[in-house]
C-alpha cells in the first residue's frame, strides 16, 4: 500500500489513540505514536508504525519530536492531538489546585503547544484532528473544571479554523460522549450498574479517522452511543445594531487584538 504520509497521535498508548494510531495505519499512515506511556513502543511495533516520548505538557519535548521528524526526514500529513485527562473535582471551593494545573496543562497546553510546533512541519494541504468531548459544548456538573478545559478546546478550533484553511490545513474536533476507556475509571461501574450505554473508542477512531482522510468535513462532530455522527451546528449570535437600530456594520476582516501591556 502506498503510503498517505506521517500521522503523529498523542496519547496513542491506549484507548482512543490507540485505537486511532491502529485505523490509520491500516489507512495507509505512517504512524508516530506520541506518549509517555511505555506501551507507546508496544503499539508502535504491532502497526508497523514508531513511537516517541512525549509529554504534551512539555514544550521541549514537542520541539524534540519535531526535530526528530525532521531528520528523518519525514513531513507530517495530519496530526491527531487526543491527549487528555479528566478528573477536576466538583467543587471549586475545595479544588486541588494541582489536579486543576494538571488538567489545564495536559488539556489546554497540550494542544497549543502542539499547534504552535507541529504546523510548521505540518504538510499543505494537512489537516488536525483534537479530541474535545461533548463537555466542550454542555455543561458537566461532575466535573466543571475538565469541562472548561474542553470548551476553551472547542474555542480554539473554532478561531482558528479560517486561518488555517487560508493557508492549507484543515482543523476538526470530535466531541463524544462517555467512552469505556481507563479515563472513566472507576464510574465505569456506575454506567454499568444504571445500563447507560457507552461509545467505544474504535467509534471515535473511526469519526477521527474519516476527518483525517477529508471523508468528513465537519468542523466539530459528536458522537453519542446508538447514533451515527452528527456534523454540529452551532447556534447563532445576534448581531450588533446601531443606535437607530440598523444593522452595525461587518468587524474588518483583517481585525486584530494585539496584547496592550496595563499602565504601570
Amino acid at each position: 500500500m502506498e503510503t498517505r504520509g506521517t500521522a503523529l497521535v498523542t496519547g496513542g498508548a491506549s484507548g482512543i489513540g490507540r485505537a486511532t494510531a491502529e485505523r490509520l495505519a491500516a489507512e495507509g499512515y505512517e504512524v508516530v505514536i506520541g506518549d509517555v506511556d511505555p506501551k507507546a513502543e508496544v503499539v508502535a511495533a504491532e502497526i508497523g508504525g514508531t513511537a516517541q516520548v512525549l509529554d504534551v505538557t512539555d514544550l521541549a519535548a514537542w520541539e524534540q519530536v519535531a526535530a526528530n521528524l525532521e531528520h528523518n526526514g519525514r513531513r507530517l500529513s495530519a496530526l491527531v492531538l487526543n491527549a487528555g485527562i479528566a478528573g477536576g473535582g466538583t467543587d471549586l471551593a475545595t479544588l486541588d489546585l494541582d489536579r486543576y494545573a494538571r488538567l489545564m496543562r495536559v488539556n489546554v497546553d497540550g494542544v497549543v503547544y502542539g499547534l504552535r510546533t507541529m504546523l510548521p512541519h505540518l504538510a499543505r494541504p494537512g489537516v488536525v484532528t483534537v479530541t474535545a468531548s461533548l463537555a466542550g459544548l454542555m455543561g458537566v456538573p461532575a466535573d466543571p473544571v475538565y469541562a472548561m478545559t474542553k470548551h476553551a478546546v472547542i474555542g480554539l478550533v473554532r478561531s482558528t479554523a479560517a486561518g488555517l484553511a487560508a493557508d492549507g490545513v484543515r482543523i476538526h474536533a470530535v466531541c463524544p460522549g462517555f467512552v469505556e476507556t481507563p479515563l472513566l475509571g472507576t464510574a465505569q461501574q456506575q454506567f454499568e450498574a444504571a445500563a447507560f450505554p457507552l461509545l467505544t473508542a474504535d467509534q471515535i477512531a473511526a469519526a477521527l479517522a474519516d476527518l483525517v482522510t477529508g471523508r468528513s468535513q465537519a468542523l466539530v462532530t459528536v458522537l453519542q452511543p446508538g447514533r451515527d455522527p452528527v456534523d454540529y451546528a452551532f447556534a447563532g449570535i445576534p448581531g450588533p445594531r446601531l443606535l437607530d437600530g440598523s444593522k452595525a456594520p461587518d468587524l474588518p476582516r483583517d481585525l486584530r487584538l494585539d496584547p496592550v501591556e496595563p499602565p504601570a
